[in-house]
């Protein structure tokens, strides 16, 4: 059976976007932990960059995941490709790139809550 185009594209954007979601989870998890060094953390980050760069590029629609992506690029750029970076600057960002991954993970689950007072309108439009 082959696949139509739209599945393939849709196969793909699944793919990619479960991979941003692997590497956001990694990268947390890496600054969470204090036993992880700068060395450790630019190896595991070029490695999960690679990955993500096989994959096949999709347009990405949700501002969460345009913005995750964002951060992924910058992170890699401010960490992998600065020759400088060492233990010290590492524990310099740890908190501030934290805080970056919880303002995310915020706007990623924003959209899933809704008011109480805007819940009740919309429950009672129905009954009409």
């Amino acid at each position: 059976m082959a696949y139509t185009q739209k599945q393939i594209e849709k196969y793909n954007r699944q793919k990619y976007i479960a991979e941003l979601e692997k590497i956001s989870k990694n990268i947390f998890r890496m600054l969470r932990d204090e036993h992880v060094s700068s060395k450790d953390f630019v190896l595991k980050l070029a490695q999960l960059k690679k990955r993500l760069d096989e994959r096949v590029e999709v347009h990405l629609d949700a501002a969460y995941h345009q913005q995750l992506k964002e951060y992924i690029v910058r992170l890699y750029r401010i960490t992998c490709l600065n020759e400088e970076f060492c233990d010290t600057t590492f524990d310099d960002i740890r908190d501030a790139e934290m805080s970056n991954l919880n303002r995310l993970q915020k706007l990623k689950n924003g959209t899933s809550y809704k008011k109480d007072k805007h819940k009740s309108k919309c429950r009672n439009e129905d009954w009409g």
